[in-house]
Formats: C-alpha cells, structure tokens, sequence
C-alpha cells in the first residue's frame, strides 16, 4: 500500500508535523514523490515509525534511535562503536531501575505509615515529607 503524509501520519499514531521532523533528522528517508509533489510512503514506512515510536516508549532518545536504526538499515556508519552504546544504556537501565526500587521502598514504607482513617491534614505521608 502507499500513503499519502495524513493517512500516513494517522497510520502511524503521530500528526504530520513529526513525520516530517523524522525525515529532517534522518530517521526516515525522503520519500517518492508524486508529480504533484505529494509525499507517499509504504508499510514499511509504517514499520519504522512505529519502531521508532516503541524505543520513545521505552525510554530510548531520537539520537539513540538513529543509532539503533542503523542496525535496521545494515549502515556500518551508525554502527560503529554499537557495543559500547548498547553498554552505557545498560548501565543507564540498571541506574533506573535501583531508582524505581528505591522510590518504591519509600513508597511502601509510606503507605504503612497511613492510617485508613485519618483526615487529610493529619496525614503522616504529608508531615513526613514535609517536615523530615
């Protein structure tokens, strides 16, 4: 199939605007034209953004992703130093993740602190924050 930029964009769950940002920073190649000039993509243009989208949601930069697109499009360019990249943003990952542990310890131990019943502003989650 082929699509024009809104059927494309709507498709792909991102308004026109993004589309073209991504073809700006190379995360998607200039695509064919018509002779009105009308930009029209393809499945696997659908493919790519929504790869694209998914490493956004999983915490991934654009930049980031331009490099791990080069693992998609075998550039030996983008490629170049893969591994340490793929070792910082696993680093980077576990740094997160003891975070979220401790944020989640707090929280627990928060919530043991707070009687079901007690009015807002006796609340011993708000005091603790606050005045600890």
């Amino acid at each position: 199939m082929s699509y024009r930029i809104s059927v494309f964009a709507e498709k792909c769950g991102v308004n026109k605007e993004t589309i073209r940002y991504y073809e700006k920073k190379e995360l998607l190649k200039e695509p064919i034209r018509t002779d009105a000039g009308y930009r029209i993509y393809t499945d696997d243009d659908v493919k790519r953004v929504k790869f694209i989208k998914r490493l956004q949601d999983l915490g991934f930069s654009l930049s980031e992703s331009y490099k791990l697109l080069g693992v998609v499009d075998n550039d030996n360019v983008r490629c170049q130093g893969m591994y340490e990249f793929v070792l910082r943003k696993e680093k980077e990952i576990q740094k997160q993740i003891a975070d979220l542990k401790r944020t989640e310890s707090m929280l627990q131990d928060l919530k043991n602190r707070c009687p079901d019943q007690k009015a807002i502003h006796q609340c011993p989650i708000i005091e603790w924050l606050v005045f600890d």
